[in-house]
């Protein structure tokens, strides 16, 4: 990985307030479900930053190795329930809205299993994860895990 910018460094204020607001806009939503979207998220956009940091963050919080292992194939493992299901389809159709147009019957399932509330909570999460991502292989990031849970609480 080449490391091209330094965003803490070269914009502290805007990167601070993005973690700041991340933690904010993510912090309404089932931690469990949600380092699993994370996840998923990171492995569709190519962030090994993030896939290092969120399997970190899984196994920190009791997930085991066969549920972090498998949510790239979620659709055949039956370790996941139907709710975890809806919310990884969700990632997906977020995650590659311009691919594959397929919000409207991940939305179906989503309605099944989400309350209002908790859609836009997990929605947030969504965008959460993918601006990271965005942010990590935009610019070549890689980040200590421990570190980035320490900053979390820290923020938070």
């Amino acid at each position: 990985m080449i490391v091209r910018l330094d965003p803490l460094a070269a914009a502290p204020s805007l990167i601070r307030e993005w973690q700041r607001s991340s933690v904010v806009l993510t912090s309404g939503f089932d931690p469990s479900v949600a380092e699993l979207v994370k996840i998923r998220a990171s492995q569709l956009n190519g962030c090994a930053n993030c896939i290092n940091i969120h399997t970190y963050m899984a196994r920190q919080s009791g997930e085991s190795e066969e549920r972090i292992n498998l949510v790239a194939a979620w659709q055949d493992a039956p370790c996941y329930s139907d709710r975890e299901r809806a919310a990884l389809g969700w990632t997906e159709a977020l995650t590659r809205l311009s691919e594959e147009h397929t919000h409207v019957n991940a939305y179906e399932e989503l309605k099944a299993h989400f309350t209002d509330e908790e859609q836009v909570a997990l929605t947030m999460t969504i965008i959460v994860i993918n601006g990271y991502n965005r942010i990590a292989v935009g610019f070549g990031g890689w980040a200590d895990p421990a570190a980035i849970k320490a900053q979390a609480a820290a923020a938070a």
